[in-house]
């Protein structure tokens, strides 16, 4: 496990570098690292520190987000096909953001209301799971699935309203999934968020593997079910929250990521977090990369490309695990 790991680190590393020497304009790769290294020597310094380094550091947060959150939602609901938008944060997230687009809001203002909406949202979904002092897995998907229809019919109705301002352009990227325009005060408002994201992930570790055998042998060997449920809630909300504000409506990564880290190395929730938060890095760096060079000057929706990718992803993966069930 330690040597999977630390393979994983290492890719997630070249995917870093890689990201770096990825753009519309060419930089060459001894300039990309005096750079790096003298951040304030040429104007190279200044497209690496202020447009680069910061968009391949939020990539890296926000597939880590989305692919941890992923892993701790299907431990948590024992469903291999739940991912992190099952609980209604982006949905949520993304009619406050619309709304908040076409009333004119401020730039500024607008990532912090996104994820006010979603955990809003997030804990209008706890409140209609709740179970006693813990939470039903089936109130929960239902919940969760009924509120994201009802925002996504909110959006097309302002969508429907908005088409012909100027504000439907900007909207309809961000509903897409990007990371254009991503700098480090995007960063700075939604790492404390992420960073609490991860603690409460790692604490719900040892958790999370007994609550995989099922709540009543989690509960047989000493794990406080109901604490346990509301914790990895909890961390699977602010991680999808702060994904959300930060790059718009990116698919797939929660869903299928968690799948393939549990093929490299298992089941064992101690492996699977830390390698899907990797995996996720590594997907999301390098799918932004492709976005930016495939079509330069012009930038394909991540959101987009993610979903090319996915669905033919997890359809093999799902295909292949019946025909060994068959």
């Amino acid at each position: 496990m330690p040597i999977r790991l630390a393979g994983l680190l290492a890719a997630t590393l070249v995917a870093v570098l890689g990201g770096l020497l990825a753009g519309g304009a060419f930089v060459p790769a001894d300039q990309i690292f005096g750079a790096l290294l003298h951040p304030h020597a040429s104007d190279t310094a200044t497209i690496v520190w202020q447009l680069r380094l910061p968009r391949v550091i939020i990539g890296a947060v926000v597939g880590a987000a989305l692919a941890i959150a992923g892993a701790l939602l299907q431990g948590l609901l024992r469903n291999p096909l739940v991912d992190p938008f099952l609980t209604g944060v982006s949905a949520g997230a993304a009619v406050a953001i619309v709304a908040g687009m076409a009333a004119g809001v401020s730039a500024a203002a607008v990532p912090a209301l996104g994820f006010a909406a979603g955990i809003a949202t997030a804990l209008l979904v706890a409140a209609l799971a709740r179970r006693g002092a813990g939470l039903d897995a089936i109130r929960l998907i239902l919940a969760g699935v009924s509120l994201s229809s009802f925002f996504s019919a909110l959006i097309a109705l302002m969508l429907t309203r908005l088409q012909t301002t100027d504000a439907a352009p900007a909207i309809i990227g961000w509903l897409a999934g990007s990371l254009a325009g991503r700098g480090w005060s995007d960063l700075a408002f939604a790492a404390p968020y992420a960073g609490a994201g991860i603690v409460l992930a790692a604490f719900a570790v040892p958790s999370l593997n007994a609550l995989r055998l099922g709540e009543a042998r989690a509960a047989s060997v000493g794990v406080d079910v109901a604490r346990a449920q509301w914790m990895i809630l909890a961390s699977a909300s602010l991680l999808t929250a702060c994904a959300v504000t930060l790059s718009g409506t990116i698919g797939f990564v929660g869903l299928i990521v968690p799948h393939i880290a549990r093929r490299i190395g298992g089941s064992d929730t101690r492996f699977v977090i830390p390698a899907s938060a990797m995996l996720g890095a590594i997907l999301t760096i390098a799918a932004d990369a492709v976005c930016r060079t495939a079509l330069a000057p012009t930038e394909i929706p991540i959101g987009v490309l993610l979903a090319f990718i996915g669905v033919p992803v997890f359809l093999f993966l799902y295909l292949r695990d019946r025909r060994v069930v068959a």
